[in-house]
């Protein structure tokens, strides 16, 4: 072993693989995504193969090799043929290591296509720039929004040219649907879900006859007589539900009454800018404004009056009681208005020095960095539990929605505790059993929970815990094993599971063979991919129509931007157009259909250089007198 590192390099050379960093759920599920969907050669680079999912990806097929280097050093990329790789992708590691190992693969192999991982967004955008095939992916962006959305019991949506896609189910779905993405849902049993099913709700018939016919054929949409669907005989289970693509002009709001929203600001920002006896002091002394101002209103029946001499009192310039005309409005009413004169005065001589102790508790003490609990006040919120990547962004996320957050987290170095603090964001800390931390969570008032951290079974625990202290929350936990999450949805009602690495892995494999991804819908446990895609050479879908690309399974064309116009079409109608370079496709696909999508280049570029092998070693075999027929042998063999 050296001080490098160690590892067992592939045993025989390889070219024209993938190389993957890293051996986290998000490494096993990318890698799953690349041999099964992509049928990519895969060769894997971990720190340890005895840890985390580094076992589970050895036993993998279509692994290649499982290389072990404490670090991504140069010799650990010659371990793993950087130079004849197509792509490499790091998902492990912090940013900074994940930048340097970026840079140093691209001194290797300048064409090789880097997708990384980056939490900090925006620097990755700048890192683009500085690679030559690059692209930087964050997987608790990508997820974030799915677990955000179950948090408040609705889907998540992704935005396309300013119109929001999101999956509506069952009763929820509107006349204006885009595509049917899912039926036989079962909630009971996840694996009956068929995304992207033939049968599209009874169209099937229609979709039929336009393939034969065309658009411009005998047959019209009224022409097609939909059969009703015959009822489930008795002892027969009903048909499962249905799931469809929808669009959106605006995104969808949390329907929030704006007067509890405003509650809930005022409340959070006094939280933040002061503590509970500061808070004591100012609304005893404004509720004694209050009252000595409603006593001069009554007294002078002058409400201008009122506020004019309130207003000079409050700020030092105390008015002194005058003998003069009660009924001309600027006499005096006794010694109650004395008495309010004197309350408001002294109120007002308390506001300096309080808020002179708020600035100085503030700047002086960096109250923005302490931990506070959440306040009496807190109502209908949303627990966070884990303040990794994805609960930060969770957090994050509802908290621009305007909904009420607070945080538990258990380790005060976890990366999000100074990002929520800085927000304002109320966080528990502690080492504590769950119930007691929830309960200074103010669980009896909560909406929901979302349990994020990196394991599972910490995140069921809590799950369990909320349920058990208050029935009717919300839970949505974040688990990786499939089984696990099957047993959890027919454990508990009201109840979701997300997989962070199921939600990010097909849009970083989609990104490692080139395709754009939008973002993904999450049905239940099952991913929808939303990507843009371009026609041009080499990209396999020259010539192509809605038929060609559709048919296969796993696709659906749900918005087509034709170069020679600047507006996208939602839902093209003509299923028989071609299309010719530069136009451009948005598709939601399952992850085999997008794969399929990508394979459609590799296979026709394969082809032709096939072609033009065959024919340039026949064209050698000729003499002079047969260059005309060789020629035109070429030309036909093109077209074919």
């Amino acid at each position: 072993m050296t001080s490098e590192g160690w590892g067992t390099p592939p045993v025989e050379p390889i070219s024209q693989h993938y190389i993957v960093c890293g051996g986290n759920a998000l490494a096993h599920r990318l890698i799953l995504e690349l041999v099964e969907h992509y049928e990519v050669p895969v060769v894997v680079l971990v720190a340890d193969r005895t840890r985390d999912h580094a076992p589970r990806i050895e036993q993998l097929d279509g692994v290649a090799a499982v290389v072990e280097y404490t670090s991504i050093t140069d010799e650990a990329l010659r371990a793993v043929s950087i130079g004849t790789a197509r792509g490499l992708a790091l998902v492990e590691g912090s940013d900074q290591e994940n930048i340097h190992a970026a840079l140093s693969a691209q001194n290797h192999n300048p064409d090789i296509r880097i997708v990384f991982r980056m939490f900090n967004q925006r620097l990755g955008e700048n890192i683009e720039r500085l690679l030559k095939n690059g692209a930087a992916l964050s997987g608790s962006a990508t997820a974030a929004p799915a677990f955000a959305a179950a948090a408040l019991g609705r889907p998540n949506s992704v935005e396309i040219d300013g119109r929001y896609l999101h999956i509506a189910f069952d009763d929820a779905i509107t006349s204006d649907r885009v595509c049917v993405v899912a039926d036989q849902i079962d909630r009971q049993d996840l694996s009956k879900i068929r995304l992207l099913p033939e049968q599209q709700a009874g169209s099937a018939e229609f979709v039929r006859l336009a393939s034969e016919f065309g658009d411009d054929g005998p047959v019209r949409p009224g022409g097609v007589r939909r059969e009703p669907e015959p009822a489930a005989a008795p002892g027969e289970e009903e048909p499962g539900g249905t799931a469809a693509l929808q669009v959106l002009r605006i995104e969808p709001r949390e329907p929030i009454d704006w007067r509890r929203r405003l509650r809930w600001r005022l409340l959070d920002t006094m939280r933040f800018f002061t503590s509970a006896r500061m808070r004591l002091v100012l609304l005893t002394a404004l509720a004694a404004v209050l009252m000595a101002f409603g006593v001069l209103w009554y007294l002078n029946r002058n409400f201008g009056w009122t506020v004019y001499i309130s207003l000079l009192d409050l700020a030092g310039a105390a008015q002194p009681d005058q003998l003069a005309d009660i009924a001309a409005g600027t006499g005096t009413g006794g010694i109650w208005q004395r008495v309010a004169q004197v309350v408001i005065t002294i109120c007002g001589i308390t506001f300096a020095p309080v808020a002179t102790a708020i600035a100085v508790e503030v700047l002086g003490s960096g109250r923005r960095g302490q931990p506070r609990n959440p306040g009496a006040g807190t109502r209908d919120h949303v627990i966070v539990v884990g303040l990794g990547n994805v609960g930060t962004r969770v957090a994050t996320q509802l908290h621009d929605l305007g909904v009420p957050v607070v945080c538990m987290e258990r380790d005060p170095q976890a990366r999000g505790v100074a990002a929520v603090r800085a927000l304002g964001i109320p966080v528990v800390m502690g080492e504590g059993p769950f119930d007691e931390q929830l309960r200074r969570a103010r669980l009896k008032h909560s909406r929901a929970l979302v349990a994020v951290s990196g394991d599972d079974a910490t995140n069921l625990e809590a799950a369990l815990e909320a349920r058990h202290g208050n029935p009717e929350v919300r839970v949505v936990v974040r688990l990786f094993d499939d089984d696990f999450a099957g047993h959890f949805y027919k454990t508990l009602d009201n109840a979701a599971s997300r997989s962070v690495s199921y939600l990010a892995a097909p849009a970083f494999a989609a990104a490692l063979m080139g395709r754009e991804v939008r973002g993904t819908l999450s049905v239940f446990r099952h991913v929808l991919l939303i990507a843009e895609l371009t026609a041009g050479d080499g990209s396999g879908l020259m010539g192509l129509n809605r038929h060609d690309l559709e048919d296969p399974g796993g696709v659906r064309v749900i918005a087509v931007r034709f170069a020679r116009g600047a507006q996208l079409q939602w839902g093209l109608p003509d299923r028989t157009r071609q299309l010719a370079p530069g136009d451009r496709i948005v598709v939601a696909a399952t992850r085999s259909g997008l794969a399929r999508l990508n394979t459609v280049a590799l296979e026709e570029g394969a082809e032709a250089a096939a072609v033009t092998a065959a024919v340039t070693g026949a064209a050698g075999e000729v003499v002079g007198e047969h260059a005309v027929e060789v020629e035109a042998a070429v030309e036909a063999a093109v077209e074919e």
